[in-house]
């Protein structure tokens, strides 16, 4: 059993997937310190000092100066500003790889046409044709 569980981790698709894995929760730092380091900042100075991380609704009716203050008295809340962040963050993340899978598409060939010439006028058609759509052979 030791020796098909070393087969498997051997595989090149399992070590791939675990550089992936590592590689996406760096990734995932990097954004998450992005997002609350620089631009939270410079959209909260933007709309007039607002921080998005310190926006909550307290559920039990009680008013807290912060969220900090809430949680220290275990109130319920709703931390709506750290779902903002977490969208932003989100949104980032899905632009990078977005852009990404972009650039690496460039570098494989699209896959050709199935078309082939037709014999009276070499005009190109479907591989599945019976007729040619230009002369109306029969192919």
């Amino acid at each position: 059993m030791f020796s098909e569980f070393k087969q498997f981790i051997a595989r090149g698709n399992v070590l791939d997937l675990a550089i992936g894995v590592i590689i996406g929760a760096a990734f995932g730092r990097v954004v998450t310190s992005l997002v609350n380091d620089i631009l939270s900042p410079i959209i909260g100075l933007a709309t007039g000092g607002i921080d998005f991380s310190s926006l909550f609704v307290s559920l039990n009716g009680q008013h807290y100066a912060n969220l900090a203050e809430a949680r220290a008295a275990k109130a319920p809340t709703i931390n709506y500003g750290i779902f903002i962040n977490t969208l932003i963050e989100f949104l980032i993340v899905a632009f990078v790889i977005f852009l990404l899978v972009k650039q690496v598409n460039r570098f494989f060939p699209k896959p050709a046409a199935a078309t082939k010439k037709c014999p009276e006028c070499s005009t190109a058609i479907p591989v599945d044709a019976k007729r040619c759509p230009a002369c109306t052979s029969m192919l």
